[in-house]
């Protein structure tokens, strides 16, 4: 196993499957199967997902809305999203626990970190929600963090695509695939892979980041266990 504690990151709009808004029961179910097989090789799961199938902190300010006020509308949507996750597990006979940047004690555990660190040594996929519970913080910054603080081996950012290309592939036919990249080259390059603080925050502490496309069966799986699957970015 090449990977023993990781750390998943999916966006929201990853859960409107093929709708215009809101959660696709089919991909939450898709996900919660491919989780499933990773959880049975003996991997330690943590998930960060993201709102912008419901919300984002961006809309607000186009609707003259205050940014923070927007940002912890955004933070409540990734927390709708995480509870109809943490659901879709159960389901599938998995033990979760769904912690939270802000206060919601009725249907999460606030984030601590020995705690969440416990739960996954218990064999618990633990779910983060609500960023990290300040305002202009995104979520990828969220995975980049939490990852750091539970000492995972690897952040897996699941998305639409393959991996990491020259161009948008999906506007640009002609771009090609990378599968690796330093921290520097993809700086250097102005690849769009996270945001510029999460992207530090895994450089500098030399955590692995693999972009790779979740909608794909087995991908998953194949990543944990060490096959070439995406684009691997590293320290080297």
């Amino acid at each position: 196993m090449k990977y023993k504690r990781i750390l998943l990151k999916l966006s929201g709009e990853a859960l409107m499957g093929e709708k215009n808004y809101g959660i696709d029961s089919k991909r939450l179910e898709q996900y919660a199967q491919e989780i499933r097989r990773v959880k049975d090789l003996g991997v330690e799961i943590a998930i960060v997902i993201g709102g912008g199938n419901i919300f984002r902190g961006v809309q607000a300010e186009n609707a003259g809305i205050d940014r923070v006020q927007g940002d912890y509308m955004g933070m409540l949507a990734t927390l709708i999203n995480a509870m109809a996750l943490q659901s879709a597990l159960e389901q599938g006979g998995m033990y979760t626990r769904l912690m939270s940047g802000i206060k919601v004690e009725s249907v999460c555990e606030p984030f601590i970190r020995r705690r969440a660190i416990r739960h996954l040594e218990k064999g618990r996929i633990v779910i983060f929600g609500a960023g990290i519970g300040n305002p202009y913080f995104t979520t990828d910054s969220t995975a980049a963090l939490r990852a750091i603080e539970i000492e995972a081996d690897v952040v897996l950012k699941g998305t639409r695509v393959d991996g990491v290309y020259t161009a948008d592939p999906e506007k640009d036919k002609s771009a090609t695939k990378y599968s690796s990249l330093s921290y520097q080259e993809a700086y250097e390059k102005n690849l769009n892979i996270m945001d510029m603080t999460a992207f530090t925050l895994c450089q500098e502490n030399n955590l692995p980041i693999i972009v790779f496309d979740m909608n794909k069966p087995g991908n998953l799986d194949k990543i944990v266990i060490g096959e070439d699957i995406g684009t691997l970015i590293t320290s080297n």
